[in-house]
């Protein structure tokens, strides 16, 4: 196991996380929150530091990241535990699962980049269930990379504290958050966490002049009103300006949420519609079949990045990270 970082000794050997907004106090031979942070004898260690449990090389366009080198492979890795019990994860059998329950394999950092380079890979994304769970992992791996001429991205859900995600935008090329609503209501009573930090968390990632991508799950009945769309979009334009890419996602019943029905399409195109006239530069609907994946240019309107709905750049007309039409220059990382 590893020391973690961002934690203080108390007395009686009890130790205080400091990775994430819960500030976990965590007795002797007792785990966080995450189930992958455990005291021994006052010191914390990370249980899943080189045991990731997932590994694939994925279109980065699956992440979703569609301003961040499209059409290439991220190799994606994952482990146990998260900091967020959300009742619709997609992930469960990893985020919410402890890293004895389930397997895993033997990877340091070094074989990732290893793997990602014998993969053809051009970036790592720490993603799957949640990097802050795996933050030393992640790091260590991501300055590995960085030296091999690899990117990184960390798929994230923003709940972690200020310092951390400023050491991690020290090492990250690309950051995706997911707002899973904006109402505190629904991250207490869905999400079992609370809203400030995720806010907070996109402040910081703009200020620190860091790309990313946000993405916003719309869950019949719960999150879906167009009055909490156009508060989401209004405070983004505010606080984060209009060219980072928001995609809206089309909600399938999973692990405990069996309540809710899946997304309608209309709600879908209303959202993406609000988050234009608010002033978002790029919008997309994902989830679905049909022509929303791709990037038109905010200033003539003309097709950019044509994709497939099966994560396939189909085909890229930038230039230089500008629209040959107009010149317009794009928003991200290109090649």
């Amino acid at each position: 196991m590893k020391e973690a970082s961002y934690y203080e000794k108390k007395e009686a050997k009890t130790v205080q996380c400091r990775l994430c907004p819960r500030n976990c106090v965590i007795k002797p031979g007792q785990r966080g929150d995450c189930r992958v942070r455990k005291n021994q004898e006052g010191v914390l260690y990370s249980m899943v530091y080189g045991k990731p449990s997932a590994i694939n090389a994925d279109p980065i366009e699956k992440k979703p990241q569609f301003h961040f080198l499209p059409g290439t492979l991220a190799y994606s890795i994952g482990t146990a535990g998260c900091n967020l019990h959300c009742d619709f994860c997609q992930n469960w059998e990893m985020s919410q699962s402890a890293p004895e329950d389930i397997s895993s394999y033997e990877m340091s950092p070094a074989k990732v980049v290893e793997e990602a380079l014998r993969n053809k890979c051009s970036s790592i994304a720490y993603t799957y269930n949640d990097p802050v769970v795996f933050f030393e992992y992640a790091i260590d791996t991501a300055k590995l990379a960085k030296k091999k001429g690899l990117k990184n991205i960390f798929v994230m859900n923003g709940f972690i504290s200020p310092e951390p995600l400023k050491e991690a935008c020290r090492h990250m090329d690309g950051f995706h958050v997911d707002l899973k609503g904006f109402r505190d209501k629904f991250y207490r009573e869905v999400c079992h966490a609370w809203l400030a930090p995720v806010l907070e968390s996109l402040k910081i990632l703009q200020k620190e002049k860091a790309w990313f991508e946000m993405i916003n799950l719309l869950i019949p009945g719960y999150n879906d009103s167009s009055q909490e769309v156009t508060e989401m979009c209004a405070w983004i334009v505010e606080n984060l300006g209009t060219g980072y890419p928001l995609h809206f996602s089309r909600f399938f019943p999973f692990y405990k949420m069996h309540d809710a029905d899946i997304t309608p399409m209309s709600t879908l195109s209303k959202s993406a519609e609000i988050a234009r006239k608010a002033g978002l530069d790029y919008v997309y609907v994902g989830n679905v079949m049909g022509e929303e994946a791709n990037t038109m240019c905010p200033g003539c309107g003309d097709l950019l990045i044509r994709r497939s709905s099966f994560f396939e750049v189909l085909e890229n007309r930038l230039k230089q990270g500008k629209c040959p039409g107009c010149g317009q220059k794009i928003q991200g990382v290109w090649r």
